[in-house]
């Protein structure tokens, strides 16, 4: 089955987790978001716990069944707080 490469940018907490602020991620061709984040979160549990886990593609928030392409920009936008 043939493979694309996603280049994921982290910010916050989602970037403490993972350890860096850039990684690739190799998912089979036609993935979703929602492979993507089965995917997050089997190899990196602490993800699972957050109360919430945004995915961005190409600077807009993406649906869980948004089709990836290997020319997004994806980003995983952590649970914010703030007042």
């Amino acid at each position: 089955m043939k493979q694309i490469q996603l280049q994921i940018l982290t910010f916050g907490i989602a970037k403490e987790i993972i350890g860096k602020q850039v990684f690739d991620i190799d998912l089979p061709e036609n993935s979703t978001v929602q492979n993507l984040k089965n995917m997050l979160f089997e190899q990196y549990p602490e993800l699972g716990k957050l109360k919430s886990l945004s995915i961005a593609v190409n600077n807009e928030y993406a649906e869980s069944n948004y089709s990836l392409s290997t020319s997004d920009e994806i980003a995983l936008i952590p649970p914010v707080s703030g007042g």
